[in-house]
């Protein structure tokens, strides 16, 4: 019998989060009522990350509504990470997160982001176009 890690249920996938590290970014608004929105993040939580594949029918499944998904990272379950927030990799890459998904067979508890990139910075960040390289600011 082969071995098995102690506390370990034993249908479940274990997953290694070894690809990098994603900053996980609250939007809000901190213009004054009446005023043009201004976005500024605000940190909400760093979590591991493991690239995914992007299949073939999530990438036309978002092409049809105009979405460019770019790439989908597992990340340990936190709970309060949600389709409203903004995510930066370790290159300073920004993605907005379009879905976030449940995955009940891992080990442990971790869910699917699909991310979508995000070209120009917000408030306070910078951020990197993603056809030209160039340096984006949020004040621009």
């Amino acid at each position: 019998m082969p071995w098995k890690a102690p506390k370990r249920p034993p249908v479940k996938i274990s997953q290694c989060y070894n690809d990098g590290i994603a900053n996980v970014f609250a939007v809000s608004d901190t213009a004054q009522p009446g005023y043009q929105p201004v976005e500024t993040l605000t940190p909400k939580i760093s979590l591991r990350y493991e690239e995914r594949r992007l299949g073939i029918k999530r990438y036309y499944a978002a092409a049809q509504n105009q979405i460019r998904v770019e790439r989908v990272i597992r990340v340990p379950h936190a709970g309060e990470v949600t389709s409203q927030d903004v995510v930066i990799d370790e290159k300073g890459r920004q993605y907005r997160i379009d879905l976030v998904q449940l995955v009940p067979d891992a080990y442990p508890l971790s869910d699917d982001l699909t991310l979508v990139r995000i070209k120009q910075g917000t408030a306070g960040s910078e951020g990197t176009d993603c056809h030209t390289g160039d340096t984006v600011t949020g004040s621009q």
